[in-house]
């Protein structure tokens, strides 16, 4: 039996979620866009493989109801430097399946939104000694390397006016929410840039779970996202696409994030500004450890109450030849600053340039080139002889050209060159230390809709 203070505990928590502010760049979206899309079309020029399925998915999707498949496969080696030189073969499969209740004919302002993900085979995250991943499609829903199905996301929005929506439900934050969005370098890593860094302010890692049990309410001060939408949230810190989060409501680990995005007009071309903050107020473990870890067990492992950050990105076009096309040349940046501790990366930065169909006849080709660097808060072993730090700051490069080879394929040859945060190949406490050097990657993805 439940006694009368556990269930007050439980249903705060509950009221909590169900009322606090959050976030849904796919409900905004929705809100904004009255079209539907169509997959009609010849094989090499249609939107996906299977196209329309004899009429019957335009038909779906006039009423509301968007099925999409997704397949992600890439090569990838680290060529030199790094801690391992094999090549790997690995991917991720993601269904995504969106409903509009209005085009249903129920009632306005209602999203249900449902993600199944699978990544399957091996990656070569672990080879190069970096804390960024270089193959982020390979880290979602979760980054052990093996085959897996998991349910990302299955959340419902409604919006109460053309201003302000609720969300609550199991949220995959970097696609159903707004997600540190930028023009040029957002993602899983199946389209523009392969490397984590690139594709959301890494800082959040800590703090935000990529899927996880959440609620909060989108704020349009225009009424349209494409100029200026607002989030705020609340989400369960202990998040995973593997579990459904109900068994822990009641363990007070939570985080709450803000953000707001605004488009901008600079030079008379498209761009945005986006700042955010998150807050944890779960329990972590320290990165810094004294030498009576070792002698008293786990139980003498020191605490680190809370975790926060705050970020900032941009995306500017400098050139534009149809405005709000998607189409054209500009540059991008983020930076972050967290706590330091209990998370390792102190500050970060990013910078970089992108593009999309410069080149007459390839209209939907894309390309970047961008620069990071992670200033890292060294943890640190304290013994009675000496204190051992065993990490550096990371920093790397990467550049990818997209080729589309149909608007349903694309190909991307994408080179990096990281110098790892990694220092060694084993404990900093053991003899015959060898260092990590920069590493040097190469890969192929090949990216397919159907």
């Amino acid at each position: 039996m439940i006694n009368g203070s556990a269930m007050n505990k439980h249903s705060t928590i509950i009221a909590v979620i169900l009322t606090s502010l959050g976030m849904s760049l796919i409900s905004a979206r929705a809100v904004a866009d009255d079209t539907s899309p169509t997959y009609s079309g010849d094989l090499l020029n249609r939107s996906t493989l299977t196209g329309d399925w004899g009429g019957a998915r335009n038909d779906l999707a006039a009423k509301g109801v968007t099925i999409d498949l997704g397949l992600t496969q890439i090569e990838q080696s680290v060529v030199g430097g790094g801690k391992s030189s094999t090549w790997e073969y690995g991917g991720r499969g993601d269904l995504t399946l969106n409903a509009d209740t209005q085009k249903l004919g129920w009632w306005p302002g209602g999203f249900a939104n449902l993600e199944v993900e699978s990544n399957f085979s091996r990656s070569v995250n672990r080879n190069t000694g970096a804390l960024m991943a270089v193959d982020s499609s390979q880290i979602y829903p979760v980054t052990n390397d093996g085959n897996n199905v998991n349910v990302s996301a299955l959340n419902f929005a409604q919006f109460l006016s053309h201003n302000f929506g609720l969300i609550v439900g199991k949220l995959a934050t970097v696609t159903t929410t707004s997600g540190d969005m930028n023009e040029f370098a957002h993602g899983k890593g199946e389209y523009q840039f392969m490397n984590l860094a690139f594709n959301f302010n890494p800082l959040l890692a800590v703090t935000v779970p990529y899927s996880t049990l959440g609620a909060g309410a989108i704020i349009l001060p225009t009424a349209d996202p494409k100029q200026a939408i607002v989030t705020l949230s609340v989400l369960q810190t202990n998040g995973s696409a593997e579990t459904s989060g109900f068994n822990d409501l009641d363990a007070n680990k939570l985080t709450f994030a803000g953000e707001g995005r605004v488009r901008t007009d600079f030079f008379g071309h498209t761009g945005h500004q986006l700042a955010g903050a998150t807050y944890s107020n779960k329990t972590f473990t320290s990165i810094d450890q004294s030498f009576r870890v070792f002698i008293e067990g786990p139980t003498a492992i020191q605490q680190k109450d809370r975790s926060w950050n705050i970020y900032y990105n941009f995306d500017q076009y400098l050139y534009e030849p149809n405005k709000g096309s998607g189409q054209g040349v500009g540059i991008f940046g983020r930076l972050g600053m967290s706590d330091g501790n209990p998370n390792p990366m102190h500050y970060f930065y990013s910078l970089g340039f992108g593009g999309k169909g410069i080149i007459p006849g390839r209209p939907i080709d894309r390309f970047g080139l961008g620069y990071y660097y992670i200033t890292v808060r060294q943890p640190s072993f304290t013994s009675p002889l000496a204190t051992v730090s065993f990490l550096r700051n990371e920093y790397g490069f990467e550049a990818f050209y997209d080729v589309a080879l149909t608007p349903w394929m694309q190909l991307t040859p994408d080179i990096q060159v990281i110098r790892p945060a990694q220092r060694d190949t084993v404990t900093p406490i053991s003899p015959g230390r060898q260092g990590v050097n920069t590493a040097s990657v190469f890969g192929v993805r090949l990216q397919m809709q159907f």
